[in-house]
């Protein structure tokens, strides 16, 4: 019995020393690091933004974090999900700065996200902007009357298969869609002039889907400055107070969900535009 109560208090004293020690690293790494700045990285079709969303959250409630970096890579996507984590950085930037670093794209629904940002800053050659919306619809018609196949339809109401791909769209529901498109049009121009703090006017000019440089989207008061991701990190820890060298923060995906990840967005980029509303650039060859 006293072997046992003796082998008991070595395994609690062990114990003790092993949360000592781990208490007092804690203590001397958070002494000896400057400052945290965390990166999110947003990369490829914004389809579904709760990942991201998560992520910010948790740097937005980490004092740790003195700044975030949103490093955007993103041709854009749906509406949704892109308007959802515009609102998440616009909360985040009332507790801490919140850095834009744009990539090779962040164009319509990458720039949207982009917008409350405290700062944009994108590479010189990076392509930018793309305010604007589009519905594409496929119409197979003509090639099912070929091969002699024939979609019945029924419905509930006039105009419920009206992004139907088994038929031609009439003008009437050419000016529904057209009306729902200028709708969630304008709420991107309103969302590029609040979270860009230019005039309305202004932006309705240049929000006609058409893409900037980098360069050109300075000049044009899109993004803030021109640099790459190291000079965002240096402005993100000028903007956090962050004396000395910051710890960067990085979380890091399995490399199967990566995989994974490419494979749904690759097959993504196929399908939805025949779903929804979306922002989203996507070049085309010129001929």
């Amino acid at each position: 019995m006293k072997m046992k109560n003796k082998k008991l208090k070595i395994f609690l004293i062990i114990i003790g020393v092993i949360a000592l020690i781990s208490f007092f690293m804690t203590i001397m790494e958070s002494s000896m690091s400057a400052g945290k700045i965390a990166i999110v990285n947003v990369k490829g079709i914004i389809v579904d933004g709760t990942a991201i969303i998560d992520e910010i959250k948790q740097y937005r409630k980490d004092n740790a974090i003195k700044a975030i970096i949103l490093r955007v890579d993103s041709p854009g996507g749906a509406v949704v999900p892109s308007q959802e984590i515009y609102e998440e950085i616009k909360r985040a930037v009332k507790f801490k700065p919140v850095i834009v670093s744009m990539g090779s794209v962040a164009a319509s629904g990458g720039y949207y996200i982009s917008c409350p940002a405290t700062k944009i800053i994108a590479n010189p050659g990076t392509l930018t902007g793309s305010i604007g919306v589009i519905i594409e619809i496929p119409n197979v018609k003509g090639l099912l009357d070929k091969i002699g196949v024939k979609a019945e339809v029924i419905k509930s109401g006039k105009y419920k298969d009206i992004t139907s791909p088994f038929k031609s769209l009439q003008s009437e529901e050419k000016e529904i869609l057209q009306k729902l498109t200028n709708d969630v049009h304008d709420q991107f121009v309103k969302a590029v002039a609040e979270g860009r703090k230019i005039p309305l006017e202004n932006v309705k000019k240049i929000a006609d889907g058409r893409v900037f440089t980098g360069l050109k989207a300075k000049d044009l008061g899109l993004v803030d400055e021109v640099g790459d991701l190291d000079y965002a990190i240096k402005i993100a820890a000028q903007l956090g107070n962050i004396k000395g060298e910051p710890e960067i923060v990085i979380k890091k995906s399995p490399l199967l969900i990566n995989f994974l990840k490419g494979d749904a967005e690759s097959l993504l980029k196929k399908i939805l535009p025949y779903m929804q509303v979306y922002y989203l650039y996507l070049p085309t060859p010129q001929n």
